[in-house]
């Protein structure tokens, strides 16, 4: 399947990824995946508008990472830089490679391996940050390109001052 093809499939029901070409049905998430996704995306895309750093994006949004055959990712909120964000502000379809901040709320059956491989994914087209956002533990842990993380706990400030200067959340409120 191409990213056109996806593009035409119907909403609703399903979350499709695409996968060198190959077509990923998903689940909708639980009411409590919805709820954190959201919570993590409403603080980000605040912020992001605020300072005018550019565009957040909310789970559903397909970003377009390999062509023939193509990988389409939708994480569960993404930043774009502003500097980003005008370049592709006009294009139709998915947005054309990785996000600099892709988000990741874990659902309670994804195991090590398939979000180690899902981090990679995203750092290998070009992510900058991707952040595991793990309700289990209460823990959001940060990716980086450069090849460094590090997870803040339930009682820590989430801050990311490479990619958002001044950026700080107390993790516990993303859990409340």
């Amino acid at each position: 399947m191409t990213a056109a093809e996806l593009l035409e499939l119907p909403r609703g029901q399903h979350r499709y990824e695409l996968i060198n070409g190959e077509l990923k049905t998903m689940s909708p998430g639980s009411h409590d995946h919805g709820r954190i996704s959201m919570r993590i995306g409403a603080l980000l895309a605040e912020f992001v508008w605020r300072k005018k750093l550019g565009d957040a994006y909310a789970a559903e949004t397909g970003f377009l990472l390999t062509s023939d055959p193509d990988t389409v990712l939708a994480p569960d909120a993404a930043f774009v830089s502003e500097e980003r964000a005008r370049q592709g502000r006009d294009k139709k379809g998915y947005w054309p490679g990785a996000p600099d901040i892709a988000v990741e709320v874990l659902s309670p059956s994804e195991s090590g391996p398939k979000t180690k491989k899902k981090v990679a994914q995203w750092l290998e087209h070009g992510a900058q940050h991707v952040w595991i956002v793990n309700s289990k533990n209460e823990t959001v842990t940060i990716y980086r390109s450069s090849g460094d993380s590090m997870t803040f706990g339930h009682e820590e400030t989430l801050e990311a001052d490479d990619l958002l200067p001044g950026f700080r959340v107390a993790v516990a409120d993303i859990f409340k």
